[in-house]
């Protein structure tokens, strides 16, 4: 099991190994070179800063494991062993029902119409004990009992999704498409709707402020862009404190709650100085992608990362990889490519970037890569890479190689 609570662990990442890019790949390169590409290494030193670093950023708040951004229940474990750390945020309900077997504390981060995963909530007890689902609408409810009715099933816990983007008359609407629920009296209908029927609990409240925890306000070469984002930031923060707060104090007129969850990665401060609010979600920020180099207020240390083999030359300047296209979910943008980082100096090809197949990276770098040659490269989001492995390597700053970590790939599942 890895062990995040080592002694000598957090000295050696005091150290911080990651800022002397050389000997830091160059360990990566060293400690999987008996191993087939591609292969997704995990620096331990590095996970155990990240780890702390949010920690110190949430400010005594308990934070709630986002698992699609991890995907790896060896690193789940060892992340919630650490006091501060407190429940996972699951992305789909299958997904929960299997980490509830050993994690006693699940949210689903989206709503559900798994029927099949429904009628296996319901009819074990322990997971209803230590599920809880998400909604938006009482349609939501109504799916639930058609897959197994109230009479047939323990109490099954639900949580409350408040919208959290910002509306503005000249920018419109800034944030991702989530919840219908908005205003406060909206949010407190529903709760009120689910306080009503049988066969469920109310537990708790979440917003995702996606406009703050997943937008870097500092993208490079951008300072106009910057300082729009800083200001979007800032006034869309104030807006949703106050409107948040208002929600809770709504809702709790109906219903006790155990939990108010809010915030990512990127707002974790922010989000957990707010007083309704009593956990923060995080999960990206435990292995560092590049999408969070591009933020103020903290810096993450890379990682994880994936390398690639040189199988070709089509040019002396070239140095082609076999795959490569593990290109992050989003707005398709260069920004959602894979970051080429060791060797330092490389760069797609403009017409055909990260291939499927095959990726030729350019660049003075390339000229001294040769067939068999290694290129590490870390992905734009957390959690999406382990979708193309069975397994991570983790790895000391000193070269040491622990035993391979199974993804969920490598357990023999796919959520989603």
């Amino acid at each position: 099991m890895l062990d995040l609570t080592a002694v000598d662990l957090r000295t050696r990442a005091a150290q911080q190994p990651w800022l002397n890019p050389e000997s830091y790949w160059g360990a990566f390169t060293a400690a999987t070179q008996s191993r087939s590409a591609p292969v997704v290494a995990l620096s331990v030193e590095a996970l155990h800063h990240n780890a702390h670093d949010l920690l110190r950023r949430a400010g005594g708040i308990p934070i709630r494991v986002a698992s699609k951004s991890v995907r790896v229940r060896g690193v789940l474990d060892a992340v919630l062993a650490l006091p501060g750390f407190r429940g996972v945020l699951a992305y789909t309900l299958a997904e929960a029902l299997w980490l509830a077997e050993s994690i006693d504390d699940v949210v689903v981060g989206y709503p559900t119409a798994d029927r099949a995963a429904i009628q296996r909530l319901g009819e074990s007890a322990l997971a209803c004990q230590r599920v809880t689902v998400m909604i938006d609408s009482e349609d939501q409810l109504d799916l639930i009992d058609a897959a197994i009715p109230p009479a047939q099933r323990d109490a099954i816990r639900v949580c409350l999704d408040l919208d959290a983007s910002w509306r503005n008359l000249v920018f419109g609407h800034i944030g991702v498409r989530r919840s219908p629920l908005r205003q406060p009296h909206e949010l407190q209908a529903l709760a009120a709707r689910v306080e009503q029927r049988a066969g469920f609990t109310l537990v708790g409240v979440m917003a995702y402020e996606a406009q703050i925890a997943g937008v870097g306000d500092r993208p490079a070469g951008k300072p106009a862009e910057a300082a729009l984002l800083r200001t979007i930031q800032k006034a869309s923060g104030a807006e949703l404190a106050e409107r948040r707060a208002a929600a809770i104090a709504a809702v709790r007129e109906v219903a006790e709650l155990e939990f108010v969850n809010g915030g990512g990665t990127g707002s974790v401060e922010r989000t957990a100085a707010e007083s309704v609010v009593t956990e923060v979600a995080a999960g990206s920020g435990l292995f560092g992608p590049h999408l969070f180099d591009h933020y103020s207020t903290f810096t993450p240390a890379p990682a994880m990362a994936f390398a690639l083999d040189v199988v070709r030359k089509p040019t002396r300047d070239r140095a082609t990889l076999l795959g490569g296209g593990w290109i992050a979910s989003g707005p398709a943008a260069p920004d959602r490519l894979p970051l080429p980082v060791w060797p330092e100096g490389l760069k797609y090809e403009p017409r055909e970037g990260a291939g499927e197949v095959q990726t030729p990276l350019q660049g003075e770098a390339a000229r001294q890569l040769e067939p068999g040659d290694r290129v590490w490269l870390r992905h734009t989001k957390s959690g999406e890479p382990l979708e193309h492995t069975t397994e991570i390597v983790p790895l000391t700053a000193d070269g040491s190689v622990l035993p391979a970590m199974p993804s969920y790939r490598g357990e023999g599942h796919c959520f989603l």
